[in-house]
């Protein structure tokens, strides 16, 4: 069981957040630009209200036939999240995103958005060397032909 501390695991992060208001579009290119899979979605005084995934843009956008040029994340966002601070264990935030069934939860701080844990964070240094390896075997590839 992971037994880091969600602070030293968000320690580096940026949050993406987003006002409400926001739109799909909007969303989903900043989400790609920060290589993401969710946007945290903030009112007017920085606390969280809602959660936008990658899931949610295929399911509730895509896949309805919604206009992501004018569709708000106030429409399609998850609202009031399940959340985590940052001074529990990684090990704890797994357990949640298995037994809800989701892939994300942001961290928060007073209902402050400070970073975001997703599935991917359980793997850590073993993502990174994986990563490493599977990219010089693709150099490898290349040299041998």
């Amino acid at each position: 069981m992971p037994i880091r501390l969600i602070r030293d695991v968000i320690r580096d992060q940026v949050a993406l957040t987003l006002p409400a208001a926001a739109t799909v579009r909007e969303a989903a290119r900043q989400m790609k630009a920060r290589r993401v899979g969710a946007v945290m979605v903030t009112d007017h005084h920085g606390k969280l209200k809602g959660i936008f995934t990658e899931r949610d843009c295929l399911f509730r956008v895509l896949a309805e036939g919604v206009n992501p040029d004018t569709t708000t994340l106030a429409l399609v966002m998850t609202a009031d999240p399940t959340t985590i601070t940052a001074d529990r264990k990684l090990g704890h935030a797994l357990h949640m995103m298995h037994d809800n069934g989701f892939r994300h939860i942001p961290v928060v701080d007073h209902g402050i958005p400070v970073g975001m844990i997703s599935i991917r964070d359980a793997l850590g240094s073993e993502l990174s060397a994986f990563e490493r390896e599977k990219a010089k075997k693709s150099e490898l590839g290349e040299i041998l032909g």
